[in-house]
């Protein structure tokens, strides 16, 4: 009995026999695409490649259906996947200081993917609109990481900078600078509403960036690149459904 892989990977990539001739109006003779056995009889049509009564039904029942756990599933593996992407976005372009727009494609490949391995293979709209969400999710979040870690640098400066003052206040005066005078403090933020606000500014960051400097070129490329991962993540989250013709008559060939 074949594996549901095989059959799976059978039904999208059916062997072409090159040895055997196929007869469109009298396929007498021909043989299964499947299991490459010869057909004699009764046959049927899967998305118009011929198959015998056998794998035809283990088609039918092989086949992962779409249910709630199939949909979690790949949700789950589809975070898992955005997660990885917005992580190689950011590293991205914070190692090479490149905005490389291009990334976005890379991570509608990985999440459309991720998810149709977590449903095993089952598609359908409801999987195409989660993709999609995850997609643009994953991309516009990368700004925050970056955010936290052009912030740091820039801190860094100033504190070095402060000090640098300091060293020459005391340089030339001889003497020390008196201490300043400590400063009220913003109460701070709880950590779960540090989270949502920079996930709500990292979901609206491809259009903070026109309210803050306006419409340019690059915005706009770089806007269009990241529809087409989308797309990319929606079209391999669409599913293939399996379309089952017949049964037909095997009549033989004169």
């Amino acid at each position: 009995m074949l594996s549901f892989c095989a059959m799976t990977d059978s039904f999208n990539n059916p062997t072409p026999q090159f040895g055997t001739a196929e007869y469109v109006g009298s396929p007498g003779g021909d043989h299964c695409e499947y299991c490459h056995q010869p057909i004699a009889g009764i046959y049927y049509r899967l998305n118009g490649a011929m198959a015998c009564p056998s794998c035809a039904e283990k088609m039918r029942g092989e086949l992962a259906k779409d249910t709630h756990a199939a949909f979690v599933r790949a949700l789950l593996f589809g975070i898992g996947a955005a997660v990885a992407g917005m992580i190689l976005y950011a590293v991205f372009e914070i190692a090479t200081g490149l905005i490389i727009g291009y990334v976005s494609l890379a991570v509608g490949w990985m999440v459309g993917t991720a998810m149709m391995k977590g449903s095993n293979g089952v598609g359908g709209r409801r999987y195409q609109i989660a993709a999609v969400l995850l997609t643009y999710a994953a991309v516009s979040t990368a700004a925050i990481p970056i955010w936290i870690h052009y912030a740091g640098k820039q801190r860094q400066s100033h504190q070095q900078q402060s000090q640098r003052e300091v060293g020459e206040g005391q340089s030339d005066s001889g003497q020390r600078n008196p201490e300043p005078a400590p400063r009220r403090t913003a109460p701070r933020m709880s950590l779960g509403g540090w989270l949502l606000r920079a996930a709500l500014l990292g979901l609206a960051s491809p259009f903070l960036e026109v309210w803050h400097g306006g419409l340019s070129f690059g915005w706009l490329i770089g806007l269009v690149i990241l529809f087409v991962g989308m797309r990319i993540a929606a079209r391999i989250t669409a599913g293939k459904p399996l379309q089952v013709y017949g049964p037909f008559r095997d009549s033989p060939q004169p």
